[in-house]
């Protein structure tokens, strides 16, 4: 199966495109049907003439309904692009292409509806200006008529040729399911439906919904109406849960493969400008553009979408392009992942974002904040193991891999961490000359107790000990000493004995006394 959303201005033809290519009615509600006007995401789909499948998320294209419009396209990888022949490119059209460059939807087609009431040519062209600049450039361009059928054929061959240029899904990915509709069937319970863009579903699985953070059990599948037993990517799914009353979840919750993603509030980005006039501002053709202060330009309170999801954040500009978000809630997120930022006031797309980071460090320090947007300057938001663990220098293998990295083949590890071996080495010479220093002003001990070892050195975990011994320090009965052969006791050890023993062999019965004992040096 493939999933195309649609997008554009209102009342350009988007629900009576997918009308007519379906013979389904996506509009769900009344209200829509008898006001003509798409409120909420609707759904259809169709089999093509080369057998492929399509589904289609038709999205409103009001201006008052674009948090809408952004559940529908956020997880979905191509879209139908509509334009009116009678009535051009127009405000909606602008902000959808926003959002689309933002998400960096690089598939879809132009479609130029209502050809039948005008020449198509003047809006096309128009229409293909202005996408030049954005990550949809030079997509192809089909002439339609909803209303007497023309073209429609020839937008069925471009649908077959565009479903073979997406990227094949990873069915083997981690599940991240972002939810646009939760409702309760009678009999059934809870059900969930979503765009499935990774990883596969089974009827019995346990996933984990975020938020609250509850295990749930798979009851059920659907796709395209019928029951199946699993639904791998990319899928239009709908999921009956186990475990989880209707009244705890909504719109932008996600269903996740337990254990393999972050939940995370903070992260730092890098923003990409929008598409304005035709270009992308900034350098154009790129579709991260590096600007000049956006960060700085954001208003302080903004909206995140991100998938289906849409929660507001405060903004800490670092950068001129970098920032930290402080999400209102967690949301499962990986290095990479694409979002968007609504101003809540003027209800603009001001920026899209690329996640650089889920688990940034703390800034405290005078000077953190300029040091942490150097480091950023030079991430460019692709999954590293070895880039994350030589910037963290010590990190739990599942925590990377679910950062989206993959562990590196020249890390060390132990106990479920990894560590960089830059690090060890630093680690390792700042313990040896510890436990030296300590053999020596604490001659009579055996080494230095492993719990103190782990603290000097720094480590999170004592097992970790053990990767800084190296050949100069050696681990036994839970201490840390020098490597090599026992040298006995030390001379003036020897010496305080044997004048111990002198006194002892003359007065038997006399114990030595405390400050005695202090005297010899054995106290």
């Amino acid at each position: 199966m493939h999933v195309v959303a649609t997008a554009g201005h209102v009342d350009h033809g988007k629900s009576t495109l997918v009308r007519a290519l379906t013979g389904m009615e996506p509009d769900r509600w009344a209200e829509e049907r008898r006001r003509g006007m798409t409120i909420d995401l609707g759904f259809a789909w169709t089999t093509l003439p080369t057998g492929a499948t399509v589904a289609f998320v038709d999205v409103p294209g009001h201006e008052r309904f674009v948090p809408n419009m952004l559940a529908g396209v956020g997880p979905v990888p191509a879209v139908l692009f509509v334009i009116a022949a009678d009535e051009g490119w127009m405000p909606q059209s602008a902000e959808h292409l926003d959002a689309l460059h933002a998400l960096s939807v690089r598939h879809g087609l132009l479609v130029v509806t209502r050809s039948d009431l005008m020449d198509p040519e003047l809006a096309r062209d128009e229409a293909l200006e202005h996408l030049a600049g954005s990550t949809l450039a030079r997509i192809p361009a089909v002439c339609v008529s909803g209303a007497t059928g023309a073209g429609l054929d020839e937008l069925r061959v471009a649908l077959s040729q565009l479903v073979t240029r997406l990227p094949a899904p990873d069915v083997g990915a981690d599940v991240r399911l972002w939810v646009d509709r939760a409702f309760t069937i009678r009999g059934a319970g809870t059900v969930v439906t979503g765009t499935l863009a990774g990883g596969t579903l089974h009827v019995g699985d346990e996933l984990e919904l975020v938020p609250p953070g509850r295990t749930v059990t798979v009851r059920g599948l659907q796709s395209l109406g019928e029951p199946v037993e699993s639904a791998p990517a990319v899928a239009r799914v709908a999921v009956n849960l186990r475990g989880v009353p209707r009244e705890a979840v909504h719109r932008g919750a996600a269903l996740i493969t337990p254990g393999t993603w972050l939940s995370t509030r903070t992260i730092d980005v890098r923003l990409a400008t929008v598409v304005r006039s035709g270009h992308v501002s900034g350098q154009t053709g790129r579709s991260i553009a590096r600007s000049g202060g956006l960060a700085a330009d954001l208003p302080r309170e903004v909206v995140v979408h991100v998938g289906a999801a849409a929660v507001g954040a405060r903004v800490r500009p670092l950068g001129a392009d970098t920032a930290r978000l402080v999400l209102g809630q967690p949301l499962p997120l990986r290095i990479g992942d694409r979002a968007l930022v609504r101003d809540p006031g003027t209800r603009r797309i001001p920026a899209g974002v690329i996640v650089l980071d889920v688990r940034p460090p703390v800034l405290r320090r005078r000077g953190a904040a300029a040091a942490r947007a150097a480091e950023l300057s030079i991430m460019d938001g692709v999954p590293d193991g070895v880039a994350e663990l030589r910037r963290r220098g010590l990190i739990r293998c599942d925590e990377l891999v679910a950062m989206g990295a993959q562990i590196p083949a020249e890390a060390a590890a132990t106990g479920g961490w990894l560590a960089d071996p830059t690090l060890l080495m630093q680690r390792s010479d700042r313990l040896t000359a510890a436990v030296t220093e300590h053999a020596a002003d604490n001659p009579l001990e055996p080494g230095m107790p492993l719990e103190v070892a782990r603290q000097v050195a720094g480590m999170p975990d004592a097992r970790l000990v053990e990767l800084l011994l190296g050949s100069q320090l050696t681990l036994a009965q839970g201490r840390v000493h020098v490597a090599g052969p026992v040298s006995g006791l030390p001379d003036a050890v020897r010496s305080a004995i044997a004048a111990l023993r002198a006194e002892l062999a003359q007065r038997p019965f006399a114990a030595p006394e405390a400050h005695r004992l202090t005297e010899l040096g054995l106290g």
